[in-house]
């Protein structure tokens, strides 16, 4: 016999009941420390590769284009001058709008599993 193991991200089934508070708090803490840890992995890519390959001079300026990339806001100057630089700038700017959807889907998907699954789940009435 086989325990009922799941992982953060095996959720109930329809005709299971909803998960407890304590499940669904676990659920939300699991989706948030993953989902910050793929945003600071991205964004010390991004540090990294705008300070060595960019060429960008100091590590506060390279964290500052680095994150308005991530946030959306868009490139910044000094804008990159040689062939790796607008290559790697173009290729993170792709990967941190990748990253930030997969981000909210990780963080929207416990609340919005919990609502749809609180939609199906039949009564006894």
């Amino acid at each position: 016999m086989t325990a009922n193991v799941r992982g953060p991200f095996q959720y109930e089934r329809r005709d299971e009941p909803v998960a407890s508070p304590a499940t669904f708090r676990r659920r939300l803490v699991t989706s948030g420390v993953i989902a910050g840890g793929l945003l600071t992995f991205s964004l010390a890519l991004g540090v990294v590769g705008y300070h060595w390959i960019v060429g960008v001079p100091g590590w506060v300026d390279s964290l500052y284009c680095a994150s308005m990339i991530m946030g959306g806001m868009g490139p910044v100057d000094p804008a990159p001058t040689t062939a790796a630089g607008k290559l790697f700038a173009s290729a993170y700017a792709i990967y941190s709008g990748v990253m930030l959807l997969a981000s909210v889907g990780l963080l929207l998907s416990p609340g919005l599993h919990r609502i749809l699954h609180r939609l199906h789940v039949e009564t006894d009435a």
